[in-house]
């Protein structure tokens, strides 16, 4: 590639505890993703609120900003997506949420997370749809779009998705395992990031392997794959963690990950190109995670969360070279 990337820090950008957001929501502004609407970037994250029993539930929420990204123009009051009914794979929360415009409609493909009982949660991915710029979806079905299948077991998730040329192309993760790292612990996750096809954004065609290789260990987690097209390459940025201890332990938890490709098939990863790293104090000095890269009007930015896996919100970095 010749040179590597380097982001320039313009620090945390939206604080979710500072505005009123729906469904009674007050921390956690989860894995941003945008919609660029013709005077201002529309921003998509996911947020909680705390059900009956005292469980999280994750719900969809935006908020608008100046087309530089330096102007907060106001957050969704309304719901955007109710949740799943009973029984659903999106019952209890839909996080990440990746949005894409398709002629005059906008495509959300959503995650969505249901409880278990011996481990905490599955995931899958499902479709929803927008004609009002975002402002509401409704879903394609009531069943997901991708979900565990042969081989790819458990947790199918953090769906990316680009259109290039006629196809659909969509970068997404899956469970491999579940394991208990010592007797007293709950089971851990790991997952991978893999790559789909698909003519029509809805029937699609996976690869079933891993696309990035590990840097950590085999129980390396990698997550919420990000995509961009510049000059001839294909960019890919992600979150990648250890499979335990990494709640407790900053120096286990996430950080965001790189790698390339000219052909969308075949990555090579190299984090030593990924221009960026925590910082030494303040909200992105534990952790890194849910990184999105996008252009608008000539800037290319990275969003992504910081400490606590986005409780605080989300910061902002703009490409210099």
């Amino acid at each position: 590639m010749g040179t590597s990337m380097k982001w320039k820090k313009l620090g945390k950008i939206f604080d979710p505890t500072e505005h009123a957001l729906p469904n009674g929501c007050l921390e956690f502004a989860q894995a941003p993703q945008t919609l660029l609407l013709a005077d201002r970037v529309r921003v998509f994250f996911s947020t909680r609120e705390r059900d009956s029993v005292g469980k999280y539930l994750s719900h969809v929420a935006y908020a608008d900003f100046s087309r530089d990204m330096t102007r907060p123009l106001g957050v969704s009051a309304h719901t955007v997506l109710p949740l799943g009914g009973l029984g659903c794979f999106d019952e209890h929360g839909i996080f990440p949420i990746n949005v894409l415009r398709d002629g005059d409609r906008v495509l959300a493909y959503t995650t969505g997370w249901n409880r278990r009982v011996s481990v905490s949660a599955d995931a899958s991915i499902g479709l929803t749809i927008s004609h009002d710029d975002g402002q509401t979806f409704e879903r394609y079905g009531t069943g997901p779009l991708l979900t565990a299948s042969l081989n790819e077991p458990f947790l199918v998730a953090d769906a990316f998705v680009r259109r290039y040329g006629e196809t659909y192309h969509m970068w997404y993760i899956y469970g491999t395992k579940w394991q208990k790292f010592s007797e007293t612990a709950l089971p851990d996750r790991v997952y991978k990031i893999a790559h789909a096809r698909s003519p029509d954004g809805v029937k699609w065609q996976r690869d079933g392997r891993q696309i990035i290789s590990d840097r950590l260990n085999a129980d390396e987690c990698q997550a919420l794959p990000t995509v961009i097209f510049l000059d001839g390459v294909y960019h890919m940025y992600f979150c990648y963690r250890q499979a335990n201890g990494f709640r407790t332990d900053s120096s286990r938890g996430y950080r965001i990950g790189y790698a390339h490709s000219s052909d969308m098939e075949n990555w090579e990863r190299d984090d030593s190109q990924v221009g960026i790293d925590i910082s030494a104090e303040g909200w992105d000095a534990q952790m890194q995670c849910y990184p999105h890269v996008f252009e608008c009007d000539g800037g290319i930015y990275l969003l992504y969360n910081g400490n606590e896996f986005g409780r605080h919100g989300f910061g902002i970095a703009l490409l210099e070279n």
